[in-house]
């Protein structure tokens, strides 16, 4: 049976990585995107292209805003085999200067929505007694980082999130999984001077940050029958960064 996957914020570095490795593998996917259509419309028609068997279907919904899951399910019309959550932005800031509309955003972003999506889409998986999850958090979901204190919330809040519904849907034969990356080459980089990434990078015991498609393979991994006893785990890729 192929494989139909939906892929949030497949517009992104990690995304549209991700979508290229899974198509390699064989799978049809659903390609989210909020704001940056011709680049996911480049991205399916690439993959059509190249894949011709396969579906490449682009989804628009902004779930950084309540309406947005609702949006997004509306759009599609067969049950998927997987999920996988890439949306998010960063916010650099002040813990007590960060704007309050800036962390209802990032909460509905990052766990009301990817929560809501779930609790939908993991019906029929439910019913197959098959399927496979993973959110793509962060190494600060772990750590923490100054400056960054709403973001590390919500990746925190994702690793949780990931740990509990591992436990109970295990018995209907669905893993569930986050990848918790640590600095990747990606536009998120942007936020930061050059001098911050010389800065980051030497930090790093590898000295260099990851590339999207380092992080693609580890999910296309964990989305694959070979990691199908991997289940609850946050797995961080970060060059020895954080053990």
């Amino acid at each position: 049976m192929q494989k139909l996957i939906l892929i949030t914020g497949a517009s992104g570095a990690i995304g549209s990585a991700t979508a290229e490795a899974l198509a390699e593998a064989g799978a049809s996917l659903y390609l989210h995107y909020n704001n940056s259509k011709k680049a996911v419309e480049k991205l399916a028609q690439k993959l059509q292209e190249n894949y011709p068997s396969q579906t490449f279907t682009c989804l628009q919904a902004d779930l950084s805003c309540e309406k947005g899951p609702d949006q997004l399910l509306m759009q599609m019309d067969k049950p998927v085999t997987g999920v996988i959550y890439a949306s998010g932005f960063s916010e650099i800031n002040l813990f007590q200067d960060t704007p309050l509309e800036t962390t209802k955003k990032m909460i509905q972003l990052q766990l009301t929505s990817p929560f809501r999506l779930l609790q939908d889409l993991i019906k029929p998986m439910i019913q197959a007694r098959a399927g496979n999850i993973v959110l793509v958090s962060s190494i600060w979901g772990l750590k923490g980082a100054s400056t960054e204190v709403l973001y590390s919330m919500v990746k925190g809040g994702q690793n949780a999130f990931v740990k509990a519904l591992a436990q109970e849907v295990a018995p209907s034969g669905i893993t569930v999984n986050a990848v918790a990356p640590g600095a990747v080459d990606t536009s998120m980089m942007q936020l930061f001077s050059p001098e911050d990434i010389e800065y980051v990078k030497e930090e790093i015991p590898m000295g260099r940050l990851a590339q999207p498609d380092e992080v693609a393979s580890l999910i296309k991994y964990l989305m694959s029958d070979k990691a199908s006893y991997i289940s609850g785990q946050i797995v961080s890729i970060n060059g020895a960064w954080y053990c």
